[in-house]
């Protein structure tokens, strides 16, 4: 019985520090996660970059597109794909949110591929 109760407690102890680690980091572990799949690949060329942004009143991350004419995609923090607001071959993004630019305020970027 001591056993399981110790056992018991030591999960709750690593649950918390789990939850923890998200908050001191602020980043959302499905976006990490996002981050983590793009350095397993080689480098992109311009170099990836994910920024935090706050639009219509939600924390969102804007990821860099890895080529020429493709999209640079707008998350959720539940990483929800919200829109495409940059690229493709007009430059102006999937049409989907035509006010990020001026409805979006950066809040600062969040990683940036240094390899």
């Amino acid at each position: 019985m001591k056993v399981l109760l110790w056992s018991i407690s030591l999960a709750a102890l690593v649950c918390v520090k789990c939850s923890s680690a998200k908050e001191a980091t602020g980043i959302p572990l499905c976006i990490q996660k996002m981050i983590n799949d793009i350095k397993a690949q080689p480098r992109w060329n311009p170099p990836a970059t994910v920024y935090e942004y706050m639009y219509n009143g939600k924390k969102v991350f804007l990821f860099s597109a890895d080529c020429c004419d493709q999209f640079s995609t707008l998350y959720a923090a539940d990483c929800q794909l919200i829109c495409a607001p940059y690229g493709g071959i007009t430059g102006k993004g999937d049409g989907k949110c035509t006010d990020f630019d001026s409805a979006a305020k950066q809040v600062k970027l969040v990683w940036k591929d240094e390899r």
